[in-house]
């Protein structure tokens, strides 16, 4: 089965449709750079997984996609805002993101920075105004707030780089909080907006804490074995930073090893979920066989 590109493409068209600065105000001040410095990250590309995922949970628990699209685009906005800031100097000091020069690169740290922080707070008010009760709203915010926060992708990225020594177990805490807590958000947001039971959402919760795994896994070793132009940013950046990851802690065989067992548990949550299923499994596969 190949990925779900109609909720890609969906996304996108909703993406095009966002804008962040009315223009120049009375007084001549203007931050339509800024809403462009947003926009060029924004509108970077990518396979969209987060807000796909977003969008696939809704199809699978039987909610209209169009009020789903608000919810999607805040899920986009955090991951660029997250993309934006570890590219910067002060972090990863990477040149490339998806082909294209980064943020930093293109506007200048002071400006990417900005951008970062203006994408994290339109997030919010996406999010914030999608057309549900207001209490599942008030979850769906609650949940990805803590995605994002210190017991979240912020935590994880504070843990990568202090330069702490990692066991197994830390390494996948760190991507727990770093990458999974984000994608995991992804699925649960939608639960929420959709008013699902607490035992109708526990296989999706487990696929998507999965998925959130299989995805770091596939990453390092795509940071070996991918090319510049298949990754879109520079290869080998997690050695040169010195980064523990699941090559360098297991090896690249029982990397890859790890990376089919937890593909195949992934998909055995997912089997107990009471839903329409099609378009999440395809999400999975297409993760995993990013490396294949």
């Amino acid at each position: 089965m190949s990925y779900p590109e109609d909720l890609r493409e969906m996304v996108d068209r909703h993406l095009e449709t966002v804008s962040f600065s009315h223009g120049a105000g009375p007084d001549g001040a203007d931050t339509t750079g800024l809403d462009e410095a947003m926009r060029y990250s924004l509108l970077a590309g990518g396979k969209r997984i987060r807000p796909v995922l977003c969008l696939a949970t809704a199809r699978s628990i039987g909610e209209p996609l169009e009020d789903f699209l608000g919810a999607a685009a805040a899920l986009e906005m955090i991951h660029t805002y997250s993309l934006v800031h570890d590219d910067l100097p002060a972090m990863d000091d990477d040149d490339l993101r998806r082909g294209k020069p980064t943020s930093h690169v293109k506007y200048g740290e002071a400006v990417a920075i900005l951008a970062g922080d203006g994408l994290f707070a339109e997030a919010m008010g996406a999010l914030a105004t999608a057309p549900a009760p207001a209490g599942r709203v008030l979850e769906a915010v609650s949940l990805l707030s803590a995605a994002t926060g210190v017991e979240g992708m912020v935590g994880g990225q504070y843990i990568d780089v202090s330069a702490q020594t990692l066991d197994a177990d830390g390494l996948r805490h760190l991507h727990s909080l770093k990458t999974g807590r984000l994608i995991r958000a992804s699925v649960e947001v939608a639960l929420a907006l959709g008013g699902l039971d607490e035992a109708g959402r526990e296989p999706y919760r487990r696929f998507a804490s999965l998925i959130g795994l299989l995805f770091q896994i596939v990453d390092d070793i795509l940071d070996v074995t991918g090319s510049d132009e298949e990754l879109g940013k520079p290869r080998g950046s997690d050695e040169r930073h010195g980064k523990v990851t699941y090559v360098s802690l297991y090896g690249l065989e029982r990397a890859r090893a790890l990376g089919a067992e937890t593909h195949q548990q992934a998909l055995a949550a997912l089997a107990g979920a009471d839903g329409e299923t099609d378009d999440l499994r395809r999400i999975a596969d297409y993760i995993y066989s990013r490396e294949q």
